[in-house]
């Protein structure tokens, strides 16, 4: 799998050095049920986590752009700084086996409002409650999650803010997610988790423009 052997390349190290690449530091997402949700929030909001338990805690998220369109290319959670990710597999969903895959096909989750996120279970479960009594609360006058949740992170009235944000759906709460811009837009994105030798988890990673390492 060659989209194995470039993450590979790129993040075995605990930093990126890659001439295409600017790393950004984001902040930390709080991981509460070890168990992680990549998704676009907007259309997939109850979409599966990984079958991967992750640590739990408060870890470090990066964004990677690439220099040349300004835009993410990949999203990365580091867990363990101090580890090398020596082995790397595609993340997987329930009911999802490798085997099924053929030749260059990935699992992964499609994104179609240009925007896709990181978050624990625990966080998209309070990601949702909240919808629902923003709905209950302004009924008629509710303009969608995005409109009364996300879009204040991003746009002002001066015009764009930035390309992601760290977000909290109740400030009194601990539960947090990281919100981003996806590659170039809409799109097909694959993860990949990075295992220590001990296979222990060091990484996870989100592919959405794929950098040559050659």
């Amino acid at each position: 799998m060659n989209h194995i052997d470039n993450i590979k390349k790129l993040f075995s190290k605990n930093f990126v050095e890659n001439p295409l690449l600017e790393t950004y530091e984001v902040g930390n997402i709080h991981i509460s049920s070890g168990f992680i949700v990549a998704s676009d929030p907007l259309i997939s909001p109850d979409h599966s986590a990984f079958t991967q338990e992750f640590p739990k805690g408060d870890f470090p998220v990066l964004l990677h752009k690439e220099r040349e369109s300004n835009c993410i290319a990949y999203a990365e959670i580091v867990f363990d700084k101090n580890q090398i990710a020596e082995n790397w597999s595609l993340a997987l969903c329930d009911n999802q086996n490798l085997k099924d895959l053929k030749d260059e096909e990935i699992y992964g989750y499609l994104v179609e409002s240009g925007m896709g996120s990181l978050m624990d279970k625990d966080s998209q479960t309070a990601l949702n409650k909240l919808e629902q009594e923003l709905f209950h609360k302004k009924g008629a006058d509710f303009m969608g999650i995005y409109e009364e949740f996300f879009h204040p992170h991003f746009f002002d009235e001066k015009g764009a803010i930035d390309q992601f944000a760290i977000l909290k759906p109740y400030d009194k709460e601990t539960e947090n997610l990281v919100a981003f811009e996806t590659g170039y837009g809409e799109g097909f994105y694959a993860s990949y988790i990075g295992y220590s030798k001990d296979n222990q988890v060091v990484k996870l990673i989100t592919e959405f423009i794929e950098i040559g390492t050659d």
